[in-house]
């Protein structure tokens, strides 16, 4: 099933390669794990030919679900479900180009708390599988681990003042929020710093060694001011070590 609908996908007017994400390019997959494919495209693509595949669900059109994300598809593949994204090879490479130069953009996107970096993009090609055609497989540049972690801080710091100061007037609820996407921007911070790519924000406190904080969160305004105070002092200790690492060069 799989390798009929990848053929079916590359055959796609305008497409020029297939890429497999998620959980099942990563390894991590469940029996139930659904199937994530990347469409790279130039120029135009052909959604109407996505459509004349014939498998229910949902096709979009480039665009609909932002610049980033951009747009795709929710299919059902003989009981399988299939996960189609699309990604415009020309933004693609302007973003990667960003990247290497250490410039970045966060944008708001539904299912992220911190939001989603434009070097996402980057990163995703050095992650996934390319199944069918050719794309280029960046590292994590240089200038990114010198410029993102510290703006990755710098917003955890932020939005840990606010969170303290909601606290104090009595706001748990948007005191918790706001302490738990700063502990996402910390993660990212500690991850950018080692030069590994974050494409979404899943178990990412883990991946930074921060999930005694996370779960201490996962309880809720239960000993929120010295969770707060605690994620304020690991921040902290986390963006000295970068400046000092960068410094020594």
């Amino acid at each position: 099933m799989i390798e009929r609908i990848v053929e079916q996908l590359a055959a796609i007017p305008g497409v020029v390669a297939v890429t497999l994400g998620g959980s099942r390019a990563a390894g991590r997959a469940r029996p139930d794990s659904d199937w994530d494919f990347g469409l790279y495209y130039r120029g135009a693509i052909d959604t109407d030919a996505v459509r004349r595949l014939g498998y229910p669900g949902t096709v979009v059109e480039p665009g609909e679900w932002g610049r980033l994300v951009n747009g795709g598809a929710w299919l059902v593949v003989d009981g399988t479900r299939v996960d189609v994204l699309y990604r415009d090879v020309d933004v693609v490479e302007h973003w990667m180009r960003e990247a290497a130069a250490g410039r970045y953009e966060r944008d708001h996107v539904e299912g992220y708390l911190a939001g989603m970096t434009t070097y996402v993009l980057a990163g995703e090609l050095a992650v996934n599988r390319v199944l069918r055609g050719t794309l280029p497989r960046p590292s994590f540049p240089d200038a990114l681990a010198a410029s993102a972690p510290g703006r990755w801080f710098g917003s955890a710091t932020f939005s840990l003042a606010v969170a303290g100061t909601q606290l104090e007037r009595g706001d748990t609820t948007a005191a918790l929020g706001l302490t738990v996407k700063a502990l996402v921007a910390t993660s990212q911070g500690v991850l950018a710093a080692r030069r590994e790519w974050a494409l979404n924000e899943k178990w990412i406190a883990e991946r930074a060694g921060l999930g005694d904080v996370a779960r201490r969160l996962a309880r809720g305004a239960d000993g929120l001011a010295a969770t707060i105070d605690e994620l304020r002092d690991v921040t902290a200790t986390a963006e000295k070590d970068h400046e000092v690492g960068a410094a020594r060069g």
